[in-house]
């Protein structure tokens, strides 16, 4: 028997298990969590934009900018 194990950042975790998360509201699946807004660049927090990206089909990123 053959284990498929899968090796992430921590990020990258966190990203997919958002991307993971759906509640019912109406008889109708919604994602939980639809995106985040973030600042990137400044040493927030490592790998999470690049993790982030892997997933811009089901969690959106937004820009905090003026």
């Amino acid at each position: 028997m053959s284990s498929k194990t899968v090796k992430l950042t921590t990020a990258q975790a966190i990203v997919r298990y958002l991307a993971n998360q759906f509640i019912e509201v109406d008889g109708k699946e919604i994602r939980i969590c639809g995106g985040g807004f973030g600042i990137f660049g400044h040493g927030n927090v490592t790998s999470l934009g690049e993790a982030l990206y892997n997933h811009r089909e089901e969690l959106h990123h937004y820009r905090g900018q003026n």
